[in-house]
């Protein structure tokens, strides 16, 4: 064993005066933060008002870098407060084990000596030649790799019988004291990196190295944090942890450790937009330097996120998830769906990944029903939810992703019940193409989804059941869009495909169908389906007028088809008495 903590330093180590230390950098780091805020908002911001000068330029300037001066100093500070309190907890465990150890040494008379090792006294032994008097002897403490040292045992076992208990007791204060010393200097090489250069001055650079240090006190805290998070409870109980955290350990979640709070249901909104926010550049720079198409492709897309987050905008957004596994993963609102009455949550489905179509098709379509829903009541909100990997050409034949996805968006479903706060919010889940399926799928699984009033079905291809009524929220609740130009809500069900014409290469086909059924069901559009068909635009006819698939995505779109974006609104605003219905086919 190495270093040079000794076990009487581990015995009457005071951990609180770790977490004690830790709570005054937390002072300083909040001080600093008031500090750049009052500096921002009043200082510069009345200079700018008042002030049009060469001088009044370089006095912003100054002033600017007191901000980021401020600014590095409430990071780093948080820092060092994080790292604290890691220490003292990790720290715990081995002190527990030591004093465990040493308990049972005392309660057995023997003796521990400075080096850990201990002594136990003679004993009677009863062997082959009858009971005789052991002598005593010394254990030493081993680590788990290290054999038994010469003398200690025999194969007849140790004539002492006190001499096995003595070497488990040496061992397990050896153990203690090597895990608390690894500890101690993993923490140490992580406080020495936050050691700030003498006259620093904070660059752009110097918030690189802010990253870093971030990195660094993860790695050496992430078993202390990752420890308190619930990840295997349910939503109920991520809140419930959640708010009775101190606002100090909240903090330290989100500046450390965003990604374990930003894809968290059951955590309010505000906290996952900030966390993924601080989580977004961390993983946009890890993807960069991955060399491989797939990281590429969702590069462009975080980034296009990144950008959209940054514009001003008529809804408020808010980054509820993101994430490089599978496809990628990226949960994006439009509205606050804590306080809003109204809200929507809606399922893409076949092709949709984390790429630059999601940021500039996908993600307008939440946004469009948002300003939509909005406008019918101001208390709504929409989002977009890529919790799962969507079907490509080659499986969307197949069921696997949605029963694969469902049971994801059924907990997203039920952590914005219990972080709404409102009385009783109105929730929609909305599934478009695939997606559809999947929301499907939820719907008719055990207690369905949860908190939905109503579901709304755009260009489906089925959805697993052959009655509206079988989606759990009462027939008249579940609404649908088939455009009748649509190919995908077309789509015959297996046994009528072999008589279907081809359409191009794709492998899909086109056919007037002998049923109502379509390959996952019931058509959700006909009068055996029994859900409520609403007006949407016939949409471009397929080669005739080049629409291919243009009729299947133009749904959620107001220039596109007015109708069909109209009706949607005033369901996800709770309003839908106003819709304008279409006859079943």
């Amino acid at each position: 064993m190495t270093g040079t903590l000794t076990w009487h330093q581990l015995r009457d180590l005071k951990t609180s005066e770790f977490t004690e230390a830790g709570d005054k950098w937390h002072e300083v780091s909040n001080r600093s933060d008031s500090d750049r805020v009052r500096v921002d908002r009043a200082m510069s911001a009345k200079l700018r008002e008042t002030q049009e000068s060469e001088s009044a330029e370089a006095a912003l300037g100054r002033l600017q870098r007191l901000s980021r001066n401020f600014q590095y100093l409430h990071s780093e500070c948080g820092l060092v407060r994080t790292t604290l309190n890691g220490l003292a907890a990790d720290l715990a465990e081995p002190q527990r084990q030591l004093k465990q150890a040493l308990d049972e040494a005392a309660a057995l008379r023997f003796t521990v000596h400075e080096d850990g090792s201990v002594s136990y006294p003679a004993a009677p032994a009863r062997t082959v030649l009858g009971d005789q008097e052991a002598p005593g002897g010394q254990a030493r403490g081993r680590l788990p790799l290290e054999r038994p040292f010469p003398g200690e045992t025999s194969s007849l076992g140790p004539l002492n019988p006190n001499a096995e208990k003595a070497q488990d007791i040496a061992d397990r204060i050896g153990r203690a004291v090597f895990s608390a010393r690894s500890i101690d200097a993993r923490y140490a090489r992580t406080l020495e990196g936050l050691r700030a250069a003498e006259g620093l001055n904070v660059t752009e650079a110097t918030s690189k190295d802010v990253a870093r240090d971030t990195a660094d006190v993860r790695d050496a805290a992430g078993r202390h944090l990752k420890a308190g998070v619930p990840d295997d409870k349910s939503p109920a109980e991520r809140k419930a942890w959640w708010d009775g955290l101190s606002d100090e350990q909240r903090q330290e979640y989100l500046e450390v450790a965003p990604d374990m709070i930003g894809g968290l249901d059951g955590i309010p909104a505000a906290a996952r937009d900030e966390a993924n926010r601080r989580y977004l550049p961390l993983l946009i720079d890890e993807l960069a330097r991955k060399d491989d198409g797939g990281s590429e492709t969702k590069l462009d897309a975080l980034r296009g996120i990144q950008s959209e987050l940054k514009k001003p905008s008529r809804v408020p957004m808010f980054l509820l998830g993101i994430g490089d596994e599978g496809n990628g993963r990226a949960i994006v609102a439009y509205g606050n769906p804590d306080t809003s009455k109204n809200v929507s949550a809606y399922v893409p489905g076949l092709g949709t990944k984390l790429n630059e179509e999601f940021v500039t098709d996908t993600m307008v379509r939440a946004k469009d029903t948002a300003m939509g829903a909005r406008g019918k009541d101001p208390s709504s909100a929409a989002i977009v939810w890529l919790g799962y990997d969507a079907p490509n050409f080659a499986t969307v034949m197949s069921t696997a992703d949605a029963e694969k996805g469902a049971p994801a968006y059924k907990q997203f479903m039920e952590g914005l019940t219990v972080t709404n706060t409102n009385v009783d919010p109105h929730l929609t889940a909305i599934g478009h193409s695939y997606g559809s399926l999947t929301v499907g799928t939820a719907a008719r699984q055990i207690g369905g989804i949860p908190g939905a009033d109503d579901i709304i079905l755009l260009g489906s291809p089925g959805v697993g059941v052959d009655r509206a009524e079988d989606l759990g929220v009462g027939k008249e609740h579940v609404y649908v869009g088939a455009a009748d130009n649509d190919l995908v809500t077309h789509l015959p069900k297996p046994s009528e495909a072999a008589a279907a014409l081809p359409l191009g290469g794709t492998g899909i086909r086109y056919t007037s169908r002998v049923t109502d059924h379509l390959y996952f069901g019931q058509d959700p559009a006909s009068e055996g389906f029994g859900a409520q068909r609403f007006l949407v635009g016939d949409g471009p006819r397929m080669v005739m007028e080049a629409g291919f698939f243009e009729a299947h995505s133009q749904y959620f779109t107001p220039g596109l088809d007015s109708r069909s974006a109209e009706n949607i609104a005033l369901i996800v605003a709770g309003k839908p008495e106003k819709i304008t219905t279409e006859e079943y086919r």
